[in-house]
């Protein structure tokens, strides 16, 4: 059974779901929140 929720992080909402008893967190929503970047998508291509 899987399970999806929000993770709030520093006032951010970080998308998150389990899988296999194993937490899977969004990167992108994770770039956005530790580099205050507007455009999360494209400071993720970047790397």
């Amino acid at each position: 059974m899987e399970e999806h929720k929000l993770a709030i992080f520093e006032g951010k909402r970080i998308r998150k779901t389990i899988h296999n008893n194993e937490w899977w967190f969004s990167i992108i929503d994770v770039v956005e929140v530790l580099t205050d970047s507007s455009i999360p998508k494209r400071y993720w291509s970047d790397l």
